[in-house]
């Protein structure tokens, strides 16, 4: 595959861009309503996505070697979908053809986060939802 057929998997969520933390009972990661500081929460694209690993050293870099051992992906990730043999979902825009219909099916983070430009790092933990 290439990078750039690599690259299209992506369905624009959002999702792997919010903050997480380990829950210390249960080891399951849990996302909070904060996406990382250059996630663009209305398009739900990454506004450094080229330089991402240089200005961000947080940042995922995804390959298929490494996707079994990142536990905050979401099961709708088509990066983890197809890893686990699973198809891409019916609002994949590969599969429906219309990038927004990620949107449209509620699966996005868009109009559901607050960017990190707008939170204090020790303010994080309000953030959290049960």
């Amino acid at each position: 595959m290439s990078k750039a057929e690599w690259d299209s998997l992506c369905d624009g969520c959002g999702l792997c861009c919010l903050h997480n933390f380990k829950d210390g009972k249960t080891g399951k990661v849990k996302h909070i309503a904060v996406s990382c500081r250059y996630l663009d929460i209305t398009s739900c694209r990454c506004s450094i996505y080229e330089d991402r690993s240089q200005i961000n050293p947080d940042c995922l870099l995804l390959s298929p070697y490494k996707i079994p051992q990142i536990k905050r992906l979401p099961h709708s990730c088509a990066y983890r979908s197809l890893v686990e043999g699973r198809e891409l979902q019916w609002w994949h825009p590969l599969v429906s053809g219309d990038p927004n219909m990620v949107h449209e099916a509620g699966i996005s983070v868009r109009n559901k986060v607050v960017s990190a430009n707008h939170v204090h790092q020790d303010d994080l933990e309000y953030f959290y939802h049960n």
